[in-house]
């Protein structure tokens, strides 16, 4: 817990000088006479992984090019509904739900660090806060509160309900709740180059799921997704009709047919997080080869979450994204946290493994000229 651990620093003394909760069992995966229903067949082909856009991090590059088989993806963020109905198969318990344990998240603070108040270390999650127009807002402490009782029944906390969001996407989902949910559904999550490549929905080396156009569709148009407008994080102007999270299909899919793979609620990857991972990847590469499937580095870096055993990849941004911060709406953006994380914006969505439809759209290739 990330975040979680940076307020634990700031509501304990300091230190003199000088892990992860246990999984709940989850059921046999179910069985669908349609297992690909809700899902898209992405065809598989090339693309270049990564952007040089002026909006990109350093994490993004160097572009590459990589080659992923074709699989099936939710055309959607797994819903309330949808993740209520695996509770109610399973009793899973989230994260959220369980006490946090203080062994597991001392790992993710200095060494020396005070145990927290037993008030913090109940059941509970992230919550946005919008800060007071008069607060400086210096970091995202001054924006995220932690809240006892928020969980994915309660996204804003225990006063808070999903009664009549059954088609919101599910949020304080941490990575192995994702993971237990997808061995349930029998499917998995997407790697990130599987991600991006689905994501970008055969615009290859395009700034955005749409294309160069830029995010902001000027006055008069609709908006693509659902991110912040305003000044980030005291005003939101709410341009695309949504506050925090919006239901999924709201917005245009994009060229596969994939909704929300541009804000709303970031989606975990199975892949951990190393923010050198694509320079490492390239070392010894043929020019002009194309790395095929990759599936991650078999250890995390994460400078963000320096004392983390380890930190996984979430992909695709959030309600909360503006490029005054954080232009991760943007398909090549990459984000990271330890996988007990949960935040009231991120969610997940699952990918499959089975034979293409009969009809199967043509595998994408990259075009040639630049990449972005």
């Amino acid at each position: 817990m990330s975040l979680l651990a940076a307020l634990v620093l700031l509501v304990t003394p300091p230190a003199p000088e000088a892990g992860r909760p246990t999984q709940a069992t989850a059921s046999e995966p179910r069985t669908d006479t349609d297992r690909t229903k809700g899902m898209v067949w992405i065809p598989g082909g090339e693309f270049r992984m990564g952007s040089t856009d002026p909006l990109a991090r350093a994490d993004e590059q160097p572009v590459h090019r990589v080659r992923v088989r074709g699989f099936w993806m939710d055309a959607t963020e797994v819903t309330n509904a949808q993740f209520r109905t695996f509770v109610e198969a399973t009793g899973y318990k989230t994260v959220a739900e369980r006490p946090i344990d203080w062994e597991e998240l001392k790992k993710q603070v200095p060494e020396g660090t005070p145990k927290p108040p037993d008030e913090m270390l109940v059941p509970g999650s992230l919550v946005f806060t919008q800060p007071r127009a008069d607060d400086p807002a210096a970091d995202f402490t001054s924006w995220w509160s932690w809240t006892p009782g928020a969980c994915w029944r309660h996204p804003q906390g225990p006063a808070s309900s999903i009664e009549g969001r059954d088609d919101y996407p599910v949020v304080h989902i941490a990575h192995e709740d994702a993971r237990a949910y997808c061995a349930w559904a029998g499917k998995r999550l997407a790697t990130e180059a599987e991600w991006e490549f689905a994501a970008r929905g055969g615009l290859d080396g395009k700034v955005n799921v749409w294309g160069d156009e830029p995010v902001d569709p000027g006055a008069g148009n609709a908006w693509r997704c659902n991110i912040w407008q305003g000044e980030f994080p005291r005003t939101n102007l709410a341009f695309d009709g949504s506050v925090r999270t919006a239901p999924a299909r709201t917005y245009p899919p994009n060229g596969y047919g994939l909704y929300d793979m541009a804000g709303n609620v970031w989606e975990w990857c199975a892949d951990l997080y190393d923010a050198r991972a694509y320079a490492e990847r390239v070392k010894g590469l043929e020019p002009g080869a194309a790395v095929v499937d990759p599936k991650g580095p078999a250890t995390s870096r994460d400078p963000r979450n320096a004392h983390a055993p380890e930190s996984r990849v979430h992909r695709g941004g959030s309600f909360l994204c503006n490029d005054s911060y954080c232009a991760s709406y943007r398909p090549s953006a990459r984000m990271a946290a330890p996988p007990d994380t949960a935040l009231e914006h991120l969610g997940f969505r699952c990918v499959m493994d089975a034979p293409a439809p009969r009809t199967a759209p043509a595998p994408a290739s990259a075009p040639d000229g630049p990449s972005r």
